[in-house]
């Protein structure tokens, strides 16, 4: 397992917060939360931008296509250049993994680049594939079309489909995948630093979590 330190762990997360009945109330908690904890980042739901508290360094994350991906390219192009007009540094675009189960990924390529010309550099987009969804041959032609398609990170669950989230296999192969060209977010189902630290020895490079404070308590100064 690697050794993490406090500091180094908390610039790996993005301080989660997609729950449906989160409230403005709850999201000035979440950015005061994430700026005393020093993540990177929070990530919210776009109905919740711009975020008017005081973030000092912490970057604005927020989701597209969220959760089912079953939106059309247009659509999550739009609401990808919304977010970017209301603040939003990253977002985090989810598939429609039907195109890649069916064996279209030019498809899957083209819907990926409509929504990375609304995030330009320095904005970051991570393509969120469903990797507990996938077989290990569909979680490599995810990540070469998010690649080709010009996205900065592949990254595994929104944390709400029924098949699962993280797993420490699917981030290995998302890593040796994208060979340290795209980042690769761990998301979903991560609850305890073990399992954070397990994700980020697989290769993970970012963390979407929503239990940050307990997670970086076990990690200790």
């Amino acid at each position: 397992m690697t050794s993490l330190d406090r500091a180094s762990l908390a610039q790996m997360i993005d301080h989660t917060l997609l729950k449906s009945d989160a409230t403005p109330a709850d999201v000035e908690a979440l950015a005061a939360q994430a700026v005393e904890l020093g993540t990177y980042s929070i990530c919210i739901s776009p109905n919740m931008l711009p975020v008017t508290a005081d973030l000092g360094p912490v970057k604005v994350a927020t989701v597209c296509g969220f959760p089912s991906g079953k939106h059309t390219a247009a659509v999550k192009a739009a609401e990808a250049k919304e977010s970017v007009a209301n603040g939003a540094d990253e977002v985090d675009m989810v598939i429609d993994i039907g195109l890649l189960k069916a064996g279209n990924t030019q498809a899957l390529t083209d819907e990926i680049a409509a929504v990375k010309a609304e995030v330009p550099s320095p904005r970051v987009l991570k393509v969120i594939i469903e990797s507990a969804a996938l077989t290990d041959d569909e979680i490599v032609a995810a990540c070469k079309a998010s690649e080709a398609a010009g996205a900065d990170f592949v990254k595994t669950s929104t944390g709400f489909h029924a098949a699962g989230g993280a797993s420490v296999e699917a981030v290995r192969l998302m890593a040796q995948t994208v060979g340290g060209r795209l980042g690769v977010k761990a998301s979903g189902g991560i609850r305890d630093f073990a399992t954070a630290s397990a994700m980020v020895e697989a290769g993970a490079t970012r963390l979407g979590l929503s239990a940050s404070a307990q997670i970086l308590a076990e990690a200790g100064e």
